[in-house]
């Protein structure tokens, strides 16, 4: 449904789940089960796919849009100095900006990353009333394939560890990784309470009798 994307297939290390994808016609591709994260298991999943563009959809982001993907590699399309671009959304809720589940980012003048937290930034310190850019990271990046495994070459960094976001991996490696802004509504399966959530949105999803013919 996404004018840019090809090719769709699931990265995994678990032989059930790529049986069950293979079941109903889909792709899998089947991984080493050492891998420290996503981004790693998809950079080896990419070595046996063609493409110059990998976009990796997290399984945890059940509510993307084909038009996103398409916002998303538009940068990289357009830019041949952009090799990594990365899905944000709005944060309006506090209890979200709280959250832990919620990586929060900060941005510069150019969108491109300066840091991700799982700690509330900006501070609201200063400012505890005021209603400023607060932004979460989706878990929905495009790669040049080739930066994807220059990427997965990279040593862990302190900060991805401390915060558990693969980002900050190439920042602190002095890669830049430009932020995509969407205004969609947003809701990750971080914990078992967001399932009903996700279920009450698919209820008004025009595009989900599509999916599932």
């Amino acid at each position: 449904m996404s004018s840019s994307v090809d090719e769709v297939v699931v990265a995994t290390c678990d032989e059930i789940i790529k049986q069950r994808i293979e079941s109903f016609g889909g792709k899998a591709v089947m991984t080493s089960d050492v891998h420290r994260g996503c981004i790693d298991r998809v950079a080896e999943a990419a070595l046996y796919i063609k493409g110059d563009i990998v976009i990796v959809v997290q399984g945890d982001e059940p509510l993307i849009l084909p038009a996103m993907l398409d916002d998303l590699v538009k940068p990289i399309l357009n830019d041949s100095s952009i090799y990594c671009t990365n899905l944000v959304t709005k944060i309006v809720d506090e209890e979200e900006f709280q959250s832990p589940n919620a990586p929060k980012v900060v941005v510069d003048k150019n969108w491109d990353l300066l840091y991700a937290s799982r700690e509330p930034i900006p501070s609201r310190k200063k400012y505890p009333n005021e209603d400023y850019l607060k932004l979460k990271q989706l878990g929905v990046i495009a790669f040049r394939n080739d930066f994807l495994q220059t990427f997965a070459a990279l040593a862990p960094t302190p900060l991805e560890i401390i915060e558990s976001v693969d980002m900050n991996r190439a920042i602190e490696h002095g890669y830049k990784v430009r932020m995509v802004l969407t205004e969609g509504v947003m809701i990750g399966v971080d914990v078992p309470g967001d399932v009903s959530r996700v279920e009450s949105v698919f209820k008004t999803d025009l595009l989900l009798s599509k999916y599932l013919s």
